[in-house]
């Protein structure tokens, strides 16, 4: 079953950012993504839950989510891997004090 794909404001900033060809590998990866297919890992410790998906020299974190009994995948974060597990953590950590949880 495809899953349907939802980006974060910060993934559709930064896409939109890119140059054209980057632009449609990232858009390319996300529609395998939806079909179950891409070079997809999950991530542990600080970010367990949380899955990436590699585009070339991008990362996408994401997370599978259940939505009225539709698959859901949430992209909620995407950066160049030299930076992006570090920036997201911060993220993170920023939601959990605004939300009250830190």
């Amino acid at each position: 079953m495809k899953a349907m794909i939802r980006l974060s404001a910060q993934v559709e900033e930064f896409v939109g950012t890119l140059p054209p060809q980057s632009k449609r590998d990232v858009r390319s990866g996300l529609r395998a993504l939806a079909d179950g297919r891409g070079d997809v890992r999950r991530l542990e410790a600080e970010l367990e839950g949380f899955c990436r998906l590699r585009v070339g020299r991008y990362r996408i974190i994401y997370r599978h989510l259940n939505l009225g009994g539709e698959p859901v995948i949430s992209c909620e974060f995407a950066e160049a891997r030299s930076i992006i597990y570090e920036a997201f953590a911060e993220e993170l950590q920023r939601r959990l004090a605004s939300a009250g949880r830190v």
